[in-house]
């Protein structure tokens, strides 16, 4: 099977209720090969920690706005972006801020050590995206 066509978009409402239904999504898609339970659950952790960033920084309290996320499976992994079309920030500061580990600051250190690459730039058009890269070999 060629890895064309293995993407899958998926745009949410910025509110944490319906992070649930990403993480459903990243479950079936990740379905579609076996995984092991630890693989599984560190794609749910970066999942959730990425999300929640979207959710909780990228507009006011009130939740309006999206978080777009995009599932792509590759033979050996699985990648996903999520942006959004908030304030944005700046790429460096956020991994200066993750080494440290202050405190509301762990998502990135999370997403960086249960990962295999991520990249955090600004958006083109405006705000964040953050992406992550989870090979699928079981070590």
């Amino acid at each position: 099977m060629s890895d064309e066509g293995r993407s899958v978009r998926l745009t949410i409402p910025a509110r944490p209720e319906y992070i649930s239904l990403g993480r459903l999504a990243l479950t079936a898609i990740a379905g579609v090969r076996p995984l092991s339970d630890e693989t599984l659950h560190d794609l749910k952790l970066a999942f959730t920690e990425a999300c929640t960033n979207s959710v909780k920084h990228a507009y006011d309290e009130r939740g309006h706005g999206r978080v777009d996320i995009v599932y792509e499976l590759r033979g050996d992994s699985l990648a996903v972006e999520v942006g959004d079309a908030g304030a944005g920030f700046d790429p460096q500061l956020a991994a200066e801020e993750a080494d440290e580990l202050e405190e509301g600051g762990l998502g990135i250190a999370i997403i960086r050590a249960v990962t295999d690459e991520v990249e955090i730039a600004e958006r083109e058009g405006g705000g964040s995206r953050l992406r992550f890269v989870k090979l699928l070999t079981d070590r």
